[in-house]
Formats: structure tokens, sequence, C-alpha cells
């Protein structure tokens, strides 16, 4: 399967244009020179690989702080890390509403980047009807996917801002700039125009793309795709507006913010959106029903590491071809002792919040938080202490056997292998004595076992840092301070040339099946609006992909779990997170935890018991209710009403 990028490169060529990056600076600066470029059909075709290219896709390169339009580099922050679902091992939480790194400024403007990709939307839709180079029927298509992408950036722009001036027209210059503000609409008025340029893409596009220039464009299932994605966001701002409420001008004038019963509305477009895909037979999930949970592991980690494997599932992909123009992940995110040549890996620790909320195999059907002591108790976060008894396991990761694939699709455990190495992650040791030494200072101790053999055991499970990936915190910023490293999406070969950004190739499956089936759960069992039985078979289904045997009722909290695990660090927790209003609710002098491996001293042959505690250099974190809408930037000359407590 082709990708983006690849389609971007066929038409450069097509087009006889110099290099990729001449067409990613290109915008309609001068109208005779851009009503020249969108003369002929190569023209065209350039135009739309621009607009793609500056979509808003949540992939690789996407990050609350800064720099989504290269799709390069987010800086080691991942918006996981800013939810309960991970944590960076160097920063904290970076909570600033306004997309500032750390509160200090910066970031990247949502604001100016959608607004720029709409005047390019309008302006190809201003001149498509004097294009003489397409026939009826091609000018209908393009105008279509004019509509949808034109959709995708104002659902952007909502998501973050709420209610927002819309632009339907291009709009000429003029010597008075007056002449071109437009106030901002309502956020109903703005989410049912973004519904409206879905449904005018959805009557216009291909149900599929054949040709090699356009295979990675939209077609009518992805319109209908991402038109569920924004009607469960609206429906959600709706239904739990009261959970937050916000005042201010913009609240009064209905800037931000819906009344609760606008929500029933957005459900039902929502889960008719997901009824065409689910009823047109043409989708499906990825290895549906493995004979195990090993086997759901190795076939999830083969999806991620390559989506282009199963077209059955990946309904839209973003892809990356030539190295230094790819993304960073493995730059950011592999194990330290697997860095190939990363001056900066490791900083993508998940939690054990994410940790506890996957079902094991044994007790399916809820969350299963790891037990660590022979009480069963999990919610004492204070640390060793030797009164305790712990459970005690030979490997490390014997703690986690029984829990759900997906986990371990998604974390690299304590001591399991990876790139061929074992990746070592220990917090510490018990001495024979029963002296605790945890996340301390690199220490060692040289213990006589009952054989009468001296052996020598370091804090950190290896003597020199180059052979351990956790809790020493000489080398912080690139050494898990969770007891997880990261390993979903990250390619398990070794990356050429990963000293610097970009040198990643691994595609990103921007909408896949998976979600087009939890979005119609969640519209079902919160809207009360459609199949609760064929709901239920939606819910299910991702969970008999990861080997679960056995069926779980429809329960928001269900779904909401499943959510989480399956689209774990593909940015839709943050998301869920915001339009649900939970956000404030979760990070409320929240403090991430982790849980520590520590090597037994006292038995002999020693073993691991873990630790549940405060992540280490954690810090309390709350998150704002007015963090839940962005900042309108330049409201001082634009004129627009800010948002509220901005």
């Amino acid at each position: 399967m082709k990708n983006i990028y690849r389609f971007i490169i066929i038409v450069l060529a097509s087009a006889g244009l110099l290099s990729c990056r001449d067409i990613m600076d290109l915008s309609p600066k001068d109208k005779a020179d851009t009503e020249v470029i969108l003369s002929t059909e190569d023209g065209i075709r350039t135009w739309m690989a621009n607009l793609y290219y500056n979509a808003p896709f949540q992939d690789f390169g996407y990050n609350r702080l800064g720099e989504h339009q290269t799709h390069t580099n987010i800086v080691g922050v991942h918006p996981d890390t800013q939810t309960d679902n991970a944590i960076n091992s160097e920063f904290n939480h970076l909570l600033d509403g306004g997309g500032n790194f750390g509160g200090t400024g910066g970031g990247y403007d949502w604001w100016s980047a959608r607004y720029h990709s709409i005047r390019d939307i309008n302006y190809l839709l201003h001149v498509l009807p004097t294009v003489d180079a397409l026939s009826e029927d091609q000018k209908k298509e393009v105008e279509a996917e004019a509509h949808f992408l034109r959709a995708w950036n104002y659902f952007d722009l909502a998501k973050h801002y709420g209610g927002v001036p819309i632009i339907d027209k291009y709009q000429e210059k003029t010597d008075n700039p007056d002449d071109l503000k437009v106030p901002r609409s309502t956020e109903s008025q703005t989410w049912d125009f973004v519904m409206r340029e879905f449904d005018l893409a959805i009557l216009g596009l291909p149900e599929e793309r054949t040709d090699e220039a356009s295979a990675r464009r939209a077609t009518k299932w992805v319109a209908y795709g991402l038109k569920s994605r924004a009607a469960l966001y609206a429906a959600s701002v709706a239904k739990f507006w009261n959970k937050a409420p916000l005042s201010g001008d913009a609240r009064s004038m209905n800037l931000v913010g819906m009344e609760a019963s606008e929500a029933s509305a957005y459900y039902r477009l929502c889960v008719d959106a997901c009824t065409q895909i689910i009823e047109s037979g043409r989708f499906s999930l990825y290895k549906p029903d493995p004979v195990d949970s090993e086997e759901a592991q190795k076939n999830l980690l083969a999806y991620f590491q390559d989506p282009n494997i199963a077209p059955e599932e990946s309904m839209l992909i973003f892809g990356y071809e030539k190295a230094g123009e790819g993304h960073a992940m493995d730059f950011w995110f592999g194990p330290w002792q697997t860095r190939d040549g990363s001056p900066h890996p490791g900083r993508m620790n998940p939690s054990l919040d994410l940790a506890d909320a996957y079902e094991t195999y044994s007790n399916p059907g809820r969350s299963t938080p790891i037990v660590t002591t022979t009480d069963g108790k999990y919610n004492d976060y204070s640390g060793f202490r030797a009164s305790k008894e712990y459970l005690h396991f030979t490997n490390a990761y014997d703690i986690f056997a029984d829990k759900d694939a997906r986990m371990w699709a998604t974390f690299i455990l304590p001591f399991t292998e990876w790139k061929g190495k074992t990746i070592r992650i220990q917090a510490g040791y018990i001495q024979p004595d029963g002296k605790a030494v945890i996340e301390a200072e690199k220490a060692s101790i040289e213990v006589e076992g009952k054989d009468g053999k001296k052996t020598t055991y370091h804090t950190f499970g290896a003597a020199s840092s180059e052979d351990y990936s956790g809790f020493d915190q000489d080398n912080l910023s690139c050494m898990t301070r969770t007891g997880f490293s990261f390993k979903k999406f990250l390619s398990p070969n070794t990356v050429a040339g990963n000293s610097n950004l970009g040198f990643s190739l691994q595609d990103w499956a921007e909408l896949r099946y998976a979600e087009i089936l939890l979005n119609y759960a969640e519209a079902v069992v919160e809207g009360g609006y459609g199949n609760a039985a064929l709901a239920k078979e939606c819910l299910n289904a991702t969970r008999h992909r990861a080997a679960f045997k056995t069926d779980i009722p429809l329960t928001v909290e269900n779904v909401q779990r499943e959510r989480r695990v399956e689209f774990a660090f593909e940015c839709k927790r943050h998301d869920d997170l915001r339009r649900r209003r939970e956000m404030h609710e979760k990070i409320n002098n929240y403090v991430p935890k982790s849980l520590d491996p520590v090597l037994d001293l006292r038995e002999d042959p020693p073993t691991f018991i873990f630790i549940r505690k405060n992540a280490i250099r954690a810090i309390p974190l709350t998150y704002p209710t007015r963090y839940y809408y962005d900042p309108i930037p330049g409201v001082g000359t634009s004129g627009l009403v800010q948002n509220p407590q901005f």
C-alpha cells in the first residue's frame, strides 16, 4: 500500500518540480502565479499534495507543544505524557493550554496553520470552475476532496478553540484589512459547519483509489470515518460541558460550550457515519482471531511497525519515505540500551496507571491493577517497607504474564528482549540484612550464596550505564522512571543515522477500522441511538483481536477502558479526556506512579519483588479547566473575543 509521502513524490515528478521542500513552502502569495499552477491537472495534484502534507494528522510529529508541521520532531514530549498514560523521563507534565513548552512561551500555532490551509483550500475552490484541464467529473471529485480537507481543518480548530470564524469563500485582498475580518461563530455553528463539509465530501469522493498517484488520498469512507470522530467529539462537549463549565464573554455569547440537549444529534451523526462504514463490508481488523496472546502480540507489533500490511484496517495512512525527512520516534523513545546512536532516547515512560488499566486473561472484564504483595492490596504508594510480604518472581516479567497482549506489544517490560538485548530495568536491591537500596546512586554489593560462590550485584542491574535502561538519575533524561519503557511503533531494526532527527520511516495509521468500531460503541452507549447488540460486538471485536475469548457487556466504563488500551500512544487519550471533560478530574493533584523492580538479595537465589510508589521526581499536577480551550491569538488586532480566563 502506498502512502501520502509517496503521493507527494509522484506529484512532484509529474509536475517537474525540483524538491519536496519547494512544494511544502508553496502558498497563494501571488494570484497570477497560483492561477498558472492551478490551470493544469499536475498543478492541481501539486496543490492537493501540499494540503495533505499540512493537514492535521495526529501523527508521530503531533504534539501540543511544537513543530507538528515538520512531521519530525516532538522534542521528546508526546500528548500521552500530558495524561495519566505516561510521563517523560526528563520533564514533568507540560500542561499549558496555549501550547507553551512548560509555560515559558513558544509552541505550535494551530490558529495560523489551519487558516493558512483553509485559505489555500478556498482559493482552490474559487478557481476550480475555470480550470479547463479537468473534466466536470474530475472537478466534482477535487471539489469534494477540498471540502473534506476544509472539514478536517475546521475540526482541528473547533477542538482547540471552540467557535471560530468560518471563512468559506476566498477573500480578495483589499486596502482595508478590516474588510477581511470575520467574527467567531458559536461553537455549535462551527461543529455544524464541520458536519456539512464532511457531507459534501462524502457526496463526491470515490469509494476507492486505484491509481498510484492518489492511493493515499481521501475516499468516501475516510470522510465518514473522520466525520464520526468529529461528531463524537462535539457530542461529548455538549453532554459533559457542565462537568467543567466556564464563564465570561465567550461563554455568554456561546462561542465556547454547548447545551446538553445538543449532544443527541451529534451522537446520531456519529452512529450513522460508523454504520455506513461497517455495513459497507470493506473493512475489518487485522488478524482478528489469534490463537493465543503470544500470537496476538506478534500480530499487533507487526501492524504498528508497518500499517501498510493491513489495508483492511488502515483507512488513512501518512507515510514517510526519505531518511532525514521521516520522524523521530526511535530517536526519542527507544530504551537507552538500543539507542542506535541517539543521544536522547528513553523519554517515553508508560505509567503504572496505564499498566493497571489492562485486563488479565484470567479475570477479564475489568481493569486489573498489578498486585505486588500477598495481601492483594495495590493502593499503597509509600515505597518499600520491611513489614510487607511481597510476591516474589524468578523473572521480573513474570508478574505481567497474564496481562493483555496489547500491553506486551506497547510496553518494553523489565528484563524482556528488544533488538537482541535484555532491557535491564531495575530500581535497586534489598541487601541480605534487609536494607533497601532503591532509586539510589549507583552502588554494588558482593553476596555469598549457599554454594559459597560470591556474586556482585548492582543497583540498576549492571555495572555500566551502557547495559541498563532505568532509574539512574545521573542520566535522568534517558532512563525510565516508571519501571517501563516504550515499544509500540518503534522499529525492530537498527535505525541508520538515528543520531539525527527524522531517520525513522515507519508509517502512521491516522484512521483505522478499530476506531470506527469503538466510536460506534461509545456513541450508542452514550447517546442511546443505534444497535446496542452491534455496539457490543464492536466493543468486543478489538478485545478478541487481543486474544480475549469472552465478551464483556456494553457499558461506558468498558468502552472507555477499551479505548484507552487499544489506542494507547495514538494521541487518543488526550483528546478523549478533553472532550469528555475528564482531564481536570484525572489530573487533579495527580502524581504519576511507578512500578519499581527490585532484586531481593534476602532470597537465595535472588528473586524480584515490585514496589508500587510515586514516580521519582514526580510533582503533583493539576489541569485547570480553562485549558479545555486554547487562547485565541492576536485578539488585540483581530477584535475577536478571547476564550475564558486567558
